[in-house]
């Protein structure tokens, strides 16, 4: 499995407060990067898998989403995420 309970803590413990704060936006933004690259590279080598795509194209949208909310609550956090991850913007 690519996403292992460990992987997931040491992804919220670098983008959130700890490895236990699971609700910050910025390690849920965190998250859904880490699962878009894994299924885009999955969809490179498996074009006609189109479950797969939905699923990233949901993906994209709960992390725009989420990065709506951010830059509408704290510009600064915003940045500070998207330039750490190195998100088109």
């Amino acid at each position: 499995m690519y996403l292992t309970t460990e992987k997931k803590a040491e992804i919220f413990a670098k983008h959130g407060s700890s490895a236990q704060d699971t609700g910050s936006a910025e390690g849920q933004v965190a998250l859904f990067t880490f699962r878009i690259n894994h299924l885009t590279q999955h969809l490179k080598a498996n074009h006609k898998d189109f479950n797969t795509e939905r699923s990233l194209v949901k993906l994209v949208g709960k992390r725009k989403a989420l990065l709506d909310y951010l830059k509408k609550k704290d510009i600064n956090r915003y940045r500070a995420i998207i330039a750490e991850l190195g998100i088109r913007k």
